[in-house]
């Protein structure tokens, strides 16, 4: 398809750095100060070239082809500000990153537009959401890791990467991760980890070369979207061990690519094995590789996303 100028918010830095990687032009609103979704190129990414700044105000006066919504903010409050009515009428997609709440199931989704794409980043939320009279489509995570950093698992330790765990609580396994820290040796990096003597919010490559060292990778997240930090770990040749819970069933064979469970027993126990076996973390590893290769690897990515953004241009018109 044609190259098209594509308006969206900078809502997930992880998740934006691999969607640009789509041949199409992308341009970010900002604001003075940052504020939430108003970042435009900002975080430890090497954004490429075709990654634009935009001021908010300067929005409305501009062309675009298509608008990406990120956020219930982005739909509900972002767009009346700094969108004009024709630009709100210009094909969209709603781009769903997150999982249904209060209620997993009976929850409607603020989209019940037939005009507009909604875009889940997972089966699970697909299935979970109540989608109402709008189209769907799922587009799979894609994950790019820099091709020279391979897991080495010389430290016999776990690491978990979790974005404002102690703000989020249980949703983001907090407990879990506390209560298993206390019997398996587990370090943590992410924004605000420093509360529990975590690593902090490391620069993009710094982590993956940090993460290339652990024996394996632990999520204790109990409902979300699959976390992209997961998928990332795989690719960098880490097993994985996690709660059964949301996609990872799916994208982590329990056995194969390390261990899932709900049971928290079963869980602490594949983490030992792991620190005690090298050679068992290195065969869980490798195939956690592959799978991440096969099934998220950014060229299928933006392959999804260029269907996307031809249904949603046809929907638009």
């Amino acid at each position: 398809m044609r190259r098209l100028k594509v308006l969206t918010w900078h809502v997930h830095g992880s998740y934006l750095y691999n969607l640009v990687q789509a041949p199409h032009d992308f341009y970010l609103p900002v604001k003075p100060g940052k504020p939430e979704g108003y970042g435009g190129r900002s975080g430890h990414f090497p954004w490429p070239d075709n990654v634009f700044d935009v001021p908010a105000e300067d929005v409305k006066s501009d062309a675009y082809d298509l608008i990406l919504y990120q956020s219930h903010k982005n739909y509900l409050i972002d767009q009346y500000e700094i969108l004009s009515p024709a630009q709100r009428e210009q094909p969209r997609i709603y781009l769903e990153h997150n999982t249904p709440r209060p209620s997993p199931t009976d929850t409607p989704h603020p989209v019940d537009d037939p005009r507009v794409l909604l875009v889940h980043c997972s089966y699970f939320n697909e299935v979970m959401w109540d989608n109402g009279k709008t189209p769907t489509m799922v587009v799979q995570h894609g994950v790019l890791v820099p091709p020279d950093l391979k897991w080495n698992g010389e430290l016999a330790r776990g690491i978990t990467v979790v974005n404002g765990l102690a703000k989020r609580g249980r949703l983001a396994g907090a407990d879990i991760f506390l209560a298993m820290r206390r019997q398996i040796p587990i370090d943590i990096a992410g924004m605000g980890t420093e509360k529990f003597g975590g690593l902090g919010d490391l620069p993009h490559r710094r982590l993956h070369e940090t993460e290339s060292r652990y024996r394996f990778f632990f999520n204790p997240i109990r409902y979300t979207s699959l976390p992209l930090s997961v998928l990332e770990a795989m690719a960098l040749g880490l097993p994985v061990v996690a709660l059964a819970t949301t996609e990872v069933p799916r994208a982590v064979p329990n056995g194969e690519a390390g261990f899932v469970s709900n049971n928290r027993e079963e869980l602490a126990e594949g983490m030992r094995r792991l620190i005690a076996d090298p050679g068992l973390a290195k065969k869980l590893g490798t195939r956690a590789r592959a799978i991440a290769q096969e099934t998220y690897g950014i060229e299928r990515f933006v392959r999804d996303w260029s269907m996307a953004f031809e249904k949603a241009m046809a929907l638009g018109c």
